[in-house]
C-alpha cells in the first residue's frame, strides 16, 4: 500500500482549516523540502508520537518548511521530546535544523 500525503491532507490532519491561503503555504512547504515524498507518510506518526512528549509538528510562519516543537522548558521534559524527534530523524534520514536558544527544528529535507 502506497500512502501519499497531500498538503490538504498535512492541513487536516495537524489541524489547520483547508482555506486557499493555508493550502498555498503548505504547498510551498512540500516543494521547498527536500526528498518530502519519501518521509511524508511518517510525519503524522511523529506528531501523534511527540504529544506525549508536549511536543507537535506546525507550519513555520517565517521559514517555508515545517517545524517541530515543544512548548517544555525542563531538561527531564524535554529529553524525551528530543530523543523521540532524533530516533525518527535518523531513521527516516530527515534532516533538522534546530532554531537557537529554542527546542524547535526545522524538517529541512532529506540527509545527504
Amino acid at each position: 500500500m502506497n500512502i501519499q500525503i497531500t498538503p490538504e491532507n498535512l492541513l487536516i490532519q495537524l489541524g489547520y482549516p483547508t482555506t486557499p491561503v493555508m493550502m498555498t503555504q503548505m504547498e510551498g512547504i512540500v516543494a521547498n523540502t527536500q526528498g518530502f515524498d519519501s518521509f511524508s507518510k511518517h510525519i503524522l506518526s511523529l506528531h501523534d508520537e511527540l504529544k506525549h512528549y508536549g511536543g507537535y509538528i506546525a507550519m513555520s510562519n517565517s521559514s517555508a518548511y515545517l517545524k517541530v516543537k515543544t512548548e517544555h522548558t525542563r531538561d527531564e521534559d524535554v529529553a524525551p521530546f528530543l530523543e523521540t524527534l532524533e530516533k525518527w530523524s535518523e531513521k527516516y534520514k530527515v534532516s533538522l535544523a534546530k532554531v537557537e536558544g529554542k527546542h524547535t527544528f526545522y524538517i529541512t529535507g532529506l540527509s545527504a
